[in-house]
């Protein structure tokens, strides 16, 4: 089993400094006055020194709790609290403090909730449109990008595709990038990724394509969990073949006792020829290295 492989040396070119500076610690404050959760923090990001410096974060919604609990993640697993009405008046609130200009929301997974936490993704970011005010400078510059879950419950009542009723609830929020990460190859779902089903996440970023077709869709995978460049290219041609416009590549990390071990640290030129790969493909924008993750330098 690849969790009980034993650990290896991290490779210099996986080395960062420890945070610091003021604009680092402005945004570490800001974010801990507004009582507001990040993946950089609860994920244990490799990149959270350089974004926070930069005056960026990842927000988390809809608490720190995940109903699901994926052996990549150090997000804890367990019983969620109820949607905080709050939350997207703090965030709006954090985009004009630190002024924020591109804004990327993900969140826990709320298997839960009916809509999946679909609505919540719609009310931050229709209350950050509302209260970033058209006076101030950042107004209408402010761009979304969605990183969500796979909204895989069983159908409504209605019958309508827990899927389809996500994505119906989250255009009215429109514009935005969507994404929703592969994470991974199949072969390695039940040890990275129970709960979640790879066709199900496919079919949720070819659903958003058809239902939003303006909207550029994006995923990411993790290289590292013992994957092999067969696999990794299957996965690139099934992004391709639902119509998946943007592709993140990086380097899995530990990031908590609990997780699952690295396999192998890929070297820096790996990532070069995946990014040369993707590209040939017809993903029209390519972000591959060591420290690429979805949100990472999402902007650009």
């Amino acid at each position: 089993m690849i969790h009980n492989e034993p650990k290896r040396r991290l490779p210099q070119w996986l080395k960062r400094p420890l945070p610091a500076g003021d604009n680092f610690n402005n945004t570490s404050s800001t974010i801990s006055q507004l009582g507001i959760e990040t993946i950089c923090t609860n994920a244990n990001c490799p990149n959270k020194g350089e974004c926070w410096s930069r005056g960026t974060a990842t927000v988390l919604i809809l608490g720190n709790i995940c109903t699901r609990n994926c052996k990549f993640c150090s997000v804890a697993n367990g019983k969620p609290l109820p949607p905080d009405k709050t939350e997207p008046q703090r965030i709006a609130e954090l985009v004009k403090q630190l002024k924020i200009k591109y804004l990327v929301i993900t969140s826990v997974t709320r298997d839960d909730l009916p809509d999946g936490g679909a609505s919540q993704f719609r009310d931050v970011i229709n209350t950050v449109r509302q209260l970033v005010s058209p006076a101030n400078t950042l107004a209408g510059s402010v761009k979304f990008e969605l990183l969500v879950p796979d909204f895989c419950r069983k159908a409504s009542p209605s019958g309508i595709n827990c899927q389809q009723k996500a994505l119906e609830i989250l255009s009215d929020a429109l514009p935005f990038v969507f994404g929703h990460n592969i994470e991974t190859v199949p072969r390695l779902y039940k040890i990275a990724r129970s709960g979640a089903d790879f066709q199900a996440s496919l079919k949720l970023l070819e659903m958003a394509k058809k239902l939003l077709p303006d909207t550029p869709t994006k995923s990411s995978i993790m290289l590292g969990l013992g994957e092999t460049d067969d696999e990794i290219e299957q996965v690139l041609k099934d992004l391709r073949n639902v119509n998946c416009d943007r592709l993140a590549i990086g380097q899995y990390l530990k990031p908590s006792k609990q997780s699952l071990e690295v396999v192998e640290y890929i070297r820096p030129e790996k990532f070069d020829y995946w990014a040369g790969r993707a590209k040939q493909l017809g993903f029209d924008w390519v972000m591959s290295s060591p420290f690429t993750r979805s949100s990472y330098y999402a902007e650009t």
